[in-house]
C-alpha cells in the first residue's frame, strides 16, 4: 500500500462499480434459472466476490455465479427433488474440496486437462443454458432437464405468449445488437434490464415477473444430509469442486495475459472453497472467477483487489436498499439476458479449428459435448479424459519400434558374431507398448540358427513398472529357449532395473555400451555356467 495513490483509488472504485453493473442481471438472472430464486444469485455474487477478492490468489479477478456452476447447482436441486438443504450440501462439500484441492497444490494441474475436452465441456453447458431458457423466453414453465426442455419445445412454440415473446426478443435485439461504443458506458445486459423492466410496467404487458425479493441480509443455514444421500452429494460436491477449480484458474490465466501478472493457483482455490462453503451457509448460488466480469473490471480501471471488493460492496447495497426495484423484472427478459451468455460460452474457437484438428480430437469434443447436453455433466467430462488418456496412450505407443538385425547400424568397429540377433528397441516402453514386444518374440524363437540375444534398450527414454515386468519376463523366456541374454540400457535405466531386485537382471546382463556386451562367447557361456552352479561373481 505504499505506492498506492488516488489514481490506482480512483480506477479501482470505478473498476468494481463498472464490474458490480454487469454483475448484477446475471447474478438475478442465474439464480432465477438455478430453482433458488433471484435472492440466491445476489447472496451468492456477494460473499464469493467478496471472499475470492480478499483471500485470492489473482489481484483483479471478479468471483460469482457462473453458467457451469449455476447448471451443476440446478441439477442438485433437481436430483434431490427441489430440496434446498441438500443442494446447499452439496455447495459445502464442493467448497471443502477445493479447499483440499488447494493444500495439496493441485493448482497448477489445470493445464493438463486436454483442450477438446474443456471446450466440448463449455460448448454444453452454453448450449444447456439456451435450451433450458427458450421456455421462459417464450413465456412457458421452465423445465429442469435439457432433455425435457427438447421434448416440450413443440408444445411450447403452440402456447406462444405473445407479450413474453415480444419482451424476449426486444432483449435479444439488446444484448446481441448493442454498439460497442454505448455498452462500454451501459452493459447491455443492464440496458435490456431497464428497458425491458419499464416497458413491461407501463405498457401493462402480461408476463412472469422474479417477484418479491426481501430486502436485508441473509438468514443463516445449516446444510445437513442423511447418509442415504451421501454419494449422490459427493459426486454432485465433486463436480462442482471441480467444475469452479477449472473455471476460476482458466479466468486466472486470462487475467494474467491481460495484466502481465503471475496469479497463485493454490491460494486462488483455497479462497475459492471460502467463498463458497460461505454461499452454503447463508443460502448463495455457488460460482467461481467469471472471465467476463474480470475483463471489465481490468479494462474499467481496476488496480487492484481492492475493485473486486467495491463490486461485492455495490451489490450488497443495492441487495440492501434497492431489492424491491428487481421484484418487477419480466422472466422473459431475464431469459434473453442468460441466452446471450450461453452464446459467449459456447467455444467456437473449437469449431474455427476444425481442418487443423485431427479426427480423434474432434471425436473426444463432440462426444463430451453430446453427453454434457444429453445425459450428464459429469459423465461428460469423464468420458472426455478417459478418451484422452486413451489417444495419448495409442499415440505414445506407435512411437515404440522394435526391430532385429544382424549387423549394428551404430558406427562401432564391434559386430555381433555369427549366431548373434540384435533387438533393437526406441520409444517409451510402457504399458501401451509392451504387448507389441511380447509379439515380436515369437520371431527370436522362430530363427533357427539363434544362440545369442542382445536387447538394445539404449534408446528407450520412458520405462514403467509394466515395462519392466515384461523385460523380466522376456529375459526368462529367451533362457529358458537355451539362448544367452544380454540387456543394452543407459546408465540411469540400469540402475533402474539393478533396484527391481529381479534374478533376471544383474551385473551379468545388464551392459551399458555394446563394446561391454560383445565379450566372447566362452568367456559369457563361462559366466552363466558360475551363475548356474551358485557362484556368484565377486567369487568369480
Amino acid at each position: 500500500m505504499k505506492n498506492y495513490s488516488f489514481a490506482m483509488l480512483k480506477g479501482d472504485i470505478f473498476g468494481g462499480l463498472t464490474a458490480g453493473v454487469v454483475a448484477l442481471p446475471l447474478a438475478l438472472a442465474f439464480g432465477v434459472a438455478s430453482g433458488a430464486g433471484a435472492l440466491a444469485g445476489l447472496y451468492g455474487a456477494i460473499a464469493l466476490g467478496l471472499v475470492a477478492a480478499v483471500f485470492g490468489g489473482t489481484q483483479l479477478q471478479v468471483s460469482g455465479p457462473t453458467g457451469p456452476m449455476t447448471v451443476v447447482f440446478a441439477s442438485a436441486l433437481t436430483t434431490f427433488g427441489g430440496n434446498f438443504q441438500l443442494a446447499l450440501a452439496v455447495v459445502l462439500i464442493g467448497g471443502l474440496l477445493q479447499i483440499l484441492f488447494g493444500f495439496m497444490r493441485l493448482g497448477g494441474l489445470v493445464r493438463f486437462i486436454p483442450y477438446p475436452v474443456i471446450s466440448g465441456f463449455m460448448s454444453g453447458v452454453g448450449m444447456i443454458i439456451i435450451i433450458l431458457q427458450m421456455a421462459p423466453l417464450l413465456g412457458g414453465t421452465p423445465d429442469s432437464s435439457t432433455l425435457s426442455a427438447l421434448f416440450n419445445l413443440p408444445s411450447v412454440i403452440e402456447s406462444i405468449r405473445f407479450d413474453s415473446m415480444f419482451l424476449g426478443s426486444l432483449t435479444l435485439a439488446i444484448v446481441f445488437l448493442t454498439p460497442i461504443k454505448i455498452s462500454r458506458f451501459i452493459p447491455s445486459p443492464l440496458l435490456a434490464l431497464f428497458i425491458g423492466t419499464q416497458l413491461a410496467v407501463f405498457a401493462g404487458l402480461e408476463t412472469a415477473v422474479i417477484g418479491d425479493i426481501p430486502a436485508g441480509l441473509p438468514d443463516l443455514h445449516f446444510p445437513s444430509f442423511s447418509l442415504e444421500h451421501w454419494s449422490s452429494v459427493f459426486m454432485l460436491g465433486l463436480t462442482l469442486a471441480l467444475l469452479g477449480s477449472i473455471d476460476s484458474l482458466l479466468t486466472s490465466l486470462v487475467t494474467d495475459s491481460i495484466t502481465h501478472t503471475h496469479h497463485k493457483p493454490n491460494r486462488e482455490l483455497i479462497a475459492q472453497g471460502l467463498g463458497n462453503i460461505l454461499c452454503a451457509f447463508i443460502g448463495g448460488l455457488p460460482g467461481a472467477g467469471a472471465t467476463m466480469r474480470t475483463v471489465v473490471n481490468v479494462k474499467a480501471g481496476g488496480q487492484t483487489r481492492l475493485s473486486s471488493v467495491m463490486h461485492a460492496l455495490f451489490l450488497l447495497l443495492l441487495l440492501l436498499e434497492l431489492s424491491p426495484l428487481a421484484s418487477q423484472i419480466p422472466l422473459p427478459v431475464l431469459a434473453g439476458v442468460l441466452i446471450k451468455v450461453g452464446f459467449n460460452i459456447i467455444d467456437y474457437r473449437m469449431f474455427k479449428l476444425a481442418s487443423s484438428s485431427t479426427r480423434s480430437e474432434l471425436m473426444i469434443m463432440f462426444c463430451v459435448l453430446l453427453l454434457t447436453v444429453l445425459v450428464d455433466l459429469v459423465i461428460g467430462v469423464t468420458v472426455g479424459v478417459i478418451l484422452a488418456m486413451g489417444m495419448l496412450t495409442w499415440r505414445l505407443a506407435q512411437q515404440a519400434d522394435i526391430s532385429f538385425e544382424t549387423n549394428h547400424d551404430y558406427h562401432l568397429t564391434e559386430k555381433p558374431g555369427r549366431g548373434v540377433r540384435i533387438m533393437s528397441i526406441k520409444g517409451p516402453l510402457f504399458f501401451g507398448s509392451t504387448s507389441h514386444m511380447l509379439d515380436r518374440i515369437e520371431a527370436v524363437d522362430s530363427i533357427m540358427d539363434t544362440e545369442e540375444v542382445i536387447l538394445d534398450c539404449r534408446r528407450v527414454d520412458l520405462m514403467d513398472l509394466s515395462a519392466i515386468v515384461m523385460l523380466d519376463e522376456v529375459v526368462q523366456y529367451l533362457q529358458g529357449r537355451s539362448m544367452l541374454v544380454r540387456v543394452l540400457v543407459k546408465p540411469a535405466l540400469r540402475e533402474q532395473l539393478l533396484s527391481a531386485k529381479s534374478s533376471s537382471f544383474n551385473e551379468r546382463i545388464l551392459f551399458t555400451s555394446l563394446h561391454d556386451a560383445l565379450v566372447p562367447d566362452a568367456q559369457l557361456q563361462n559366466l552363466h555356467e558360475l551363475d548356474s552352479m551358485g557362484i556368484m561373481q565377486e567369487d568369480y
